[in-house]
């Protein structure tokens, strides 16, 4: 209990319990009465017990200066004294990791090549092969630093500031000391997830972008770059290279790893399923997601071993990039669609509107991708006929290509087989990437989704000819002849001469192979420990009372026991948290999500729960809150489209990516000494 009126400064410790205390019971208790009774000051006994207490205070802040003051000397004695060599060669660190930090977060190319065929003067020559950080140096001299003129004014016009290799091993300590802030946060939190993107073309090769989600000490959920990892190798060689690079290179542990997600599509997809199960195999609690930044329906589908499908993925995303590239093609496209829906003026405006967005990664892709083929093609052959000449070869070729695959059998038979057999996952996958109750529903729905897709796996025949009557109903009003694929036909005729149906074909060949690949990839993503922690979402109090506080998480919670502060405990808290909720004021809202519940002042005296909530925020599938959504996965596709594969740096690319990881330029020239010590002296 606290009294307003006292002159002492009282405080709640951080662990305290507010209480409300009975003031007026002992008023009623004859044996109360005869007790001393406590003595209330007047305003001038205060008055002089808060003008004593101020003196002491003065008295121990100057006594705390001079035993300060007195430290500080002492320490100053014991640091050794630099010569004028080591503080010139300190302060020209400093301005080059300051030069070295703006080429990185302003994505300047680290050197500037003029092509072989390109004529240019002998100092625009020095300019280009000396490179950005050379003549970035000069424009600080210039503009009057008097530390850099007094360094290079004896130096000859064509010699170099800084060698290459001292610019690398500059460019080496910045990325270092961007990992460590980045490190050093995920350490502190304990647990963190794996995501990783698709593969970057640079100069030295294909590298794999490695993020990494975490809770940070803020209880903000965040997911940051933080390096490109080589991927030459077969799998178990990349898998083996990235828990290394986990582990020995960045200091964590693959123990505290809770999830991994991998995107991918082709090879590439194949392939990372491979490392994504070596992973899980040993580490079982690295469970693996889809991301939430990527439709289930288009995961699937990137991921399915099949030629006709992975022509389709890319075949539809070469189109969505043709019409981004000018608002003039979009145009063409509109007019298509307005010939071809006469009458449907609904139709004409949602296919409209959706085209004009990137309606390639949206859940309903493929559905949205057989309701535009005719405009497609319409705007494609018009386009390629180029009557007005408004168009550059370039564009019509583009759209000649693109009118070839659209205008292909099996590439319609193959998008409506992948609309009609995905359609049964498209509302799972939907809720999936909504709020917090959508995702903890879609979980508990996960039995149903499967027992679709098994009833139309008993009953292939029936749905494959439903499908394909749809294909061919769709191929004929486009004038497309239907067909067996063509080199399909060329390998037969080498076996046998028996003609074969193309209903048939395309029944064995990939309604069945996409139906099973469905069925398999859904049951291994949503294993039985990806689906206990998502069904703990119940936590989350705005799920709790859609439930009506009737839930029990205890049944799921032993996933992540070993992981809590106080296991023992795990069951009366629980009981406790759904009480403080289910009683609450009526003016208090309930919290929507985990970022949300995770920031409300009550939820560390409930330290489980607290744990609990940052493990499963870490979960790749949830959707990141506010600012802090798909910034970092943002940002390396800005970088991406600004550079060109020749001018690429991965260490340059760190910095640029994290431009808002903070810097200590100390900091990088303490490191720098202490690895580059020899070199430097």
């Amino acid at each position: 209990m606290i009294c307003k009126t006292s002159p002492y400064r009282t405080v709640l410790r951080d662990t305290a319990i507010p209480t409300i205390f009975d003031l007026t019971s002992h008023l009623s208790n004859p044996h109360s009465r005869h007790r001393k009774r406590i003595k209330v000051l007047t305003d001038e006994e205060v008055r002089k017990i808060k003008e004593r207490r101020l003196e002491s205070s003065i008295e121990q802040l100057l006594s705390k200066k001079d035993c300060d003051a007195q430290d500080d000397s002492e320490k100053a004695d014991d640091i050794p004294q630099l010569t004028p060599e080591q503080k010139d060669l300190r302060e020209f660190l400093r301005s080059s990791f300051e030069v070295m930090v703006l080429i990185g977060r302003q994505s300047f190319p680290f050197s500037c090549n003029a092509r072989e065929d390109e004529m240019c003067s002998k100092e625009e020559e020095r300019l280009l092969t000396t490179g950005n950080f050379q003549a970035l140096i000069e424009n600080r001299i210039n503009a009057g630093d008097e530390f850099l003129r007094r360094r290079f004014e004896a130096v000859a016009v064509n010699e170099e500031y800084c060698s290459a290799v001292q610019q690398r091993q500059l460019l080496e300590v910045c990325e270092r000391c961007v990992h460590e802030e980045i490190l050093q946060q995920v350490r502190e939190c304990r647990f963190f997830s794996i995501i990783t993107g698709e593969l970057v073309e640079f100069p030295e090769g294909e590298h794999l972008p490695i993020f990494l989600r975490f809770v940070d000490q803020a209880n903000t959920l965040r997911e940051e770059f933080i390096e490109f990892l080589s991927f030459e190798g077969e799998e178990v060689t990349v898998a083996k290279r990235l828990e290394t690079r986990l582990t020995k290179g960045w200091g964590l542990s693959m123990e505290h790893c809770r999830g991994q997600a991998h995107a991918g599509s082709g090879i590439l997809g194949t392939k990372m399923k491979v490392i994504a199960a070596q992973l899980k195999e040993k580490y079982p609690m690295a469970v693996i997601t889809p991301t939430s930044t990527c439709a289930l329906n288009v995961h699937l589908a990137n991921g399915m071993p099949l030629t006709g499908v992975q022509d389709v993925m890319s075949i539809l995303k070469k189109t969505n990039a043709f019409f981004k590239a000018s608002p003039l093609l979009q145009s063409e496209l509109d007019n298509a669609v307005s010939i071809l829906c006469q009458g449907n003026i609904e139709k004409e405006n949602i296919l409209k509107e959706d085209s004009r967005s990137s309606w390639t990664d949206l859940h309903n892709v493929f559905e949205m991708a057989v309701d535009l083929m005719e405009p497609l093609l319409l705007c494609m052959d018009s386009i390629h006929d180029n009557e007005d000449l408004k168009w550059n070869g370039q564009i019509t070729s583009d759209a000649y290509a693109i009118a070839e695959a659209l205008a292909d059998f099996e590439f319609i038979v193959t998008l409506v087989i992948l609309k009609n057999a995905l359609s049964f996952t498209r509302a799972f996958g939907k809720n999936l990437q909504g709020e917090t109750i959508d995702v903890f529903f879609a979980a508990n729905s996960l039995t149903a989704v499967l027992h679709s897709l098994h009833e139309v796996s008993d009953n292939l025949e029936v749905y494959h000819e439903f499908w394909f009557e749809e294909a061919v109903s769709l191929a004929t009003a486009m004038e497309i002849p239907v067909k067996v694929p063509r080199l399909f036909l060329r390998k037969q005729q080498a076996v046998e001469t028996m003609e074969i149906q193309a209903e048939s074909f395309f029944k064995e060949y990939l309604t069945l192979p996409v139906m099973e690949y469905i069925t398999q990839e859904v049951k291994d993503i949503f294993s039985e420990n990806h689906l206990k922690a998502l069904k703990c979402l119940s936590l989350v109090p705005a799920v709790m009372g859609q439930m009506r506080f009737n839930t029990s998480e205890e049944t799921h919670a032993d996933i992540y026991r070993s992981d809590l502060p106080h296991p023992d405990t795990l069951p009366a808290e629980l009981h406790c948290w759904r009480i403080k909720w289910k009683h609450r004021g009526k003016e208090v809202s309930l919290p929507c999500t985990i970022h949300k519940t995770l920031q409300h002042s009550d939820v560390k005296f409930f330290p489980n729960v607290n744990a609990f909530l940052k493990i499963l925020a870490t979960l790749p599938v949830l959707k990141l809150d506010g600012n802090h959504g798909e910034t970092a996965q943002r940002r390396l596709q800005a970088y991406l489209t600004d550079t060109a594969v020749h001018q690429r740096c991965k260490n340059l690319a760190v910095l640029n990516i994290n431009y808002h990881i903070k810097t200590d330029l100390e900091e990088m020239v303490e490191c720098y000494l202490k690895t580059y010590s020899e070199e430097s002296e």
